[in-house]
């Protein structure tokens, strides 16, 4: 069967420099993560190697400031740089993404000093990092969180287990939400961990459906023991970073979700084109194309849907509730997506030699990280409707 090579997704970009990071990003794309993904996610091996290079390139800190090790890059730009490396590989797409989460508290509500004596190794020294809100009892409820943080002279003594961390136990630095107060979510406080800190350790990586080179991982701190100059904003503020920053990932992995899409699609088309069946390819017949058409269409719509959302928050505006649109209706299209993938390469589709059947499993994990889609909606209902009536604090 002939391969159809498709063409790059037709980006509309801001600038020279931003077609020439969407090139570089392509190139990195082709050259280094493609070609042995779906070899290392069977294998569940981790690239770290590629997220070195990445850094070395400018690409793990776009939306940072220069000043320390960033990009200088809009949200617009970075995100369609986040897509190009998830369509190659979601393990990457999605570590770039949750890298930058990790660096939003630092870089949004740290000092003057922690951001010179921290960010430049984060965003652009090879570092890599993890972001711990998640608890075994608290996911959706974060606000519930029990781990703790007690102030002990000019530092604090963290204790506790955090659950869902991409990264964990591989991280060279976490960003810790921990109750130093009272319950709910006045009592959280936002700290920079360092990965080697005594009494902090990686439990064994979950097993997952897909997603099996990215570690996500258990963290437990055991009488972590972190200086006050590492608290990030003011105490009892860490839930509104922590929340500020799920607003920003959320954009991060609805263009991951379009970046699968669209890597579904391209494989999609180029097998329909080739596969002969009653004479001519199966993408003559008009139940496929029509499949087709509405996976373009489903694609190109939440590409803009996210890319509205990041002009909004690059022109200083709010944006949780298009945050929240986005990441509910482009990870829905990757799930559709990549289903309807497997259905037009039929029994191939269900086979490992073509990639779509692990497309379909990876974008299962989108509907549900940084707020499950059920979450979604109740912030797009809240910004439309108010807060729900029986709810306190």
């Amino acid at each position: 069967m002939p391969d159809r090579a498709q063409p790059p997704v037709d980006r509309q970009l801001p600038t020279d420099e931003a077609r020439d990071l969407i090139s570089l990003a392509r190139d990195i794309a082709q050259r280094e993560i493609a070609p042995r993904a779906a070899e290392e996610e069977d294998a569940g091996i981790f690239p770290r190697e590629v997220f070195t290079l990445l850094s070395r390139s400018g690409l793990l800190g776009l939306p940072y400031d220069s000043e320390y090790g960033g990009g200088d890059q809009p949200y617009e730009v970075y995100l369609q740089v986040l897509e190009e490396l998830a369509a190659a590989r979601l393990t990457v797409g999605l570590g770039v993404s949750v890298h930058s989460l990790s660096c939003h508290a630092l870089a949004n509500y740290g000092t003057k000093q922690q951001q010179v004596e921290h960010l430049p190794a984060m965003l652009g020294g090879g570092l890599l990092g993890a972001y711990c809100l998640s608890e075994p009892a608290s996911g959706s409820d974060a606000a519930s969180l029990r781990t703790k943080a007690v102030r002990d002279g000019e530092d604090w003594v963290i204790d506790g287990t955090k659950a869902w961390i991409t990264h964990g136990g591989i991280a060279d630095f976490y960003t810790v939400m921990a109750r130093t107060g009272e319950d709910g979510a006045r009592g959280i406080s936002a700290f920079l961990v360092p990965g080697d800190a005594a009494g902090l350790v990686g439990a064994a990586p979950e097993r997952k459906m897909g997603m099996k080179g990215s570690p996500t991982a258990q963290v437990h701190f055991d009488g972590v023991r972190v200086p006050d100059e590492r608290r990030i904003g003011e105490e009892g503020q860490g839930f509104a970073i922590a929340l500020s920053a799920l607003d920003s990932g959320r954009l991060g992995i609805a263009a991951c979700a379009i970046g699968l899409a669209q890597a579904a699609l391209d494989e999609a088309v180029a097998y329909a084109s080739g596969r002969q069946q009653f004479g001519r390819p199966i993408s003559d017949f008009q139940g496929l194309r029509f499949m087709l058409a509405d996976m373009a269409t489903q694609i190109e719509a939440g590409r803009a849907l996210y890319l509205a959302a990041a002009r909004l928050r690059d022109a200083g505006r709010p944006f949780a509730k298009q945050a929240a649109m986005a990441k509910l209706h482009c990870t829905d299209t990757a799930m559709k997506a990549t289903i309807d993938a497997v259905q037009i390469l039929g029994g191939y589709g269900y086979t490992a030699d073509f990639p779509v059947e692990r497309y379909m499993r990876e974008a299962k994990v989108l509907q549900i990280v940084e707020g499950t889609n059920q979450i979604q909606r109740m912030v797009i209902a809240r910004h439309l409707a108010g807060p729900e009536a029986h709810r306190t604090g």
